[in-house]
Parts: structure tokens; C-alpha cells; sequence
């Protein structure tokens, strides 16, 4: 793929980091979005080695306001990948039955993390996509979004979250087909970051390395399907 300009979203750590890290070292121009620039060491140590490449610039996706001053910063700048990235598993009060499903602020932040704000982001910098190049909208979701693949039940917040991340994927690729636009809806594997934790099979490069195979073959047919790291089709 042709290198362009690249919008990361939770780019200070783990699985958002290594993104940078891999489409910074290829060429491309890094937008790496996160909630608190000033304390994103490692990114900034990046953004500084790039020669330019990287921008770090400050995001909290829950808020639509910073989304706004975000499009605002960018007004006549392509995007050619829109990576929303950023997500929140919840407490882990939500493991199973009982206050999980009382907790109704834990409820609305998982939601507006994990749900409202890809769809928001996309809304917002459509003008910025449709100046794009590749025109490839890639949302993190997770294998725990998977109806037909769950058989340890629990995770209630962040399941469902991720179920409806996926409803809202498959509508976008529907409704944005006309503009040549492509969505991809990604399962990064359970990878060793801070929210995959220390036992995860594989290593964040090993991820975005498969991640980007997937965004480098994806065709308008396969948008809005969802996908493995390794390529291979999950079922909804």
C-alpha cells in the first residue's frame, strides 16, 4: 500500500504505539491521538526520532468536543486510515452477575469509549477521509464481540460494546460504500499489552504486522466483514 497519512487513536501504549512505531518506520504521517500527550513518554520519544512524521496530538474520544477541536485542527488534511484504536475493558465488577448490571455509569463510559466515539470520529472527519487516497476506516473490536464464539460467558459491558462497535462497523461500510470507502473490523488476537495482560499468546508487532496485511488486501467485497490478525473471517 501506497504510504499516506495515517490517524491513530489510544496511540500512547500497547497495540497503538506499535502502530505508530511500524507506519511512522514505513513512510507514512502519523496523527497519534491520545488522551494526555504530556505524560506519553515512549510516544514522544517516537514522535521525536521521526523527523516530522509523527504528530502527537491530544484526544479524549469520550469527549465529542475534543473530537470537534480535533477536525477543527486538521480542516483540508487527507486521511488515509482512520485507526480507532482506543478502547476501555470496564471494572472488573462486570466479570458476572450482580453489580455489573447496576452500574450504569460504568455502562455509559465502556459504551462511549468503545461504541460512540468510532462512529462519532468518523462523522466528524469525513471531509479529511474523502481527501484520502486509500479510504480505509479499520475498528478495533475483539473476538469477545462474537456471538457464535463466546462459551465462557461474563464480560457483559465490554462484550457488548464490542458487539454493537461491529453493528456500527457494517453499517458504515454499507452506508460510505458509494464513496469508496472501506471498513475493516479487527480482532488484534490476545496480545500482551496492558489490557491483554502478561500471559497474551503474541507480541503487539506480531499483531499490527497481521493487522496491516488485512488493511493492505481489503478490497471493497471484504469491507465491513471481520477479521483475525492472521486474515482468517470470525464469525458475528
Amino acid at each position: 500500500m501506497e504510504a499516506g497519512q495515517i490517524l491513530i487513536t489510544g496511540a500512547n501504549r500497547g497495540l497503538g504505539l506499535e502502530l505508530v512505531r511500524q507506519f511512522s518506520s514505513d513512510g507514512w504521517d502519523v496523527l497519534a491521538c491520545c488522551r494526555a500527550p504530556e505524560s506519553a513518554a515512549e510516544l514522544s520519544r517516537l514522535a521525536a526520532q521521526s523527523s516530522g512524521r509523527v504528530r502527537v496530538i491530544p484526544l479524549d474520544v469520550s469527549r465529542a468536543e475534543s473530537i470537534q477541536r480535533l477536525a477543527q485542527n486538521l480542516r483540508g488534511e487527507p486521511i488515509d486510515i482512520l485507526f480507532s484504536n482506543a478502547g476501555v475493558y470496564g471494572g472488573s465488577s462486570q466479570a458476572g452477575l450482580g453489580s455489573s448490571v447496576d452500574d450504569s455509569d460504568e455502562w455509559m463510559q465502556v459504551f462511549a469509549v468503545n461504541t460512540i466515539a468510532p462512529l462519532q470520529l468518523v462523522d466528524t472527519l469525513m471531509p479529511n477521509l474523502l481527501l484520502g487516497k486509500q479510504k480505509i476506516i479499520a475498528l478495533m473490536s475483539s473476538k469477545m464481540a462474537s456471538l457464535a464464539d463466546n462459551s465462557s460467558g461474563g464480560s457483559y459491558i465490554y462484550r457488548s460494546s464490542k458487539v454493537a462497535l461491529n453493528a456500527v462497523g457494517k453499517s458504515l461500510a454499507v452506508d460510505l460504500a458509494p464513496e469508496g470507502i472501506k471498513v475493516a473490523l479487527l480482532h488484534p488476537g490476545w496480545v500482551q499489552t496492558d489490557m491483554g495482560g502478561p500471559n497474551g499468546l503474541i507480541q503487539a508487532k506480531e499483531s499490527v504486522l497481521g493487522m496491516r496485511d488485512v488493511l493492505n488486501t481489503l478490497t471493497p467485497e471484504k469491507s465491513g466483514k471481520f477479521f483475525n490478525y492472521d486474515g482468517s473471517e470470525l464469525p458475528w
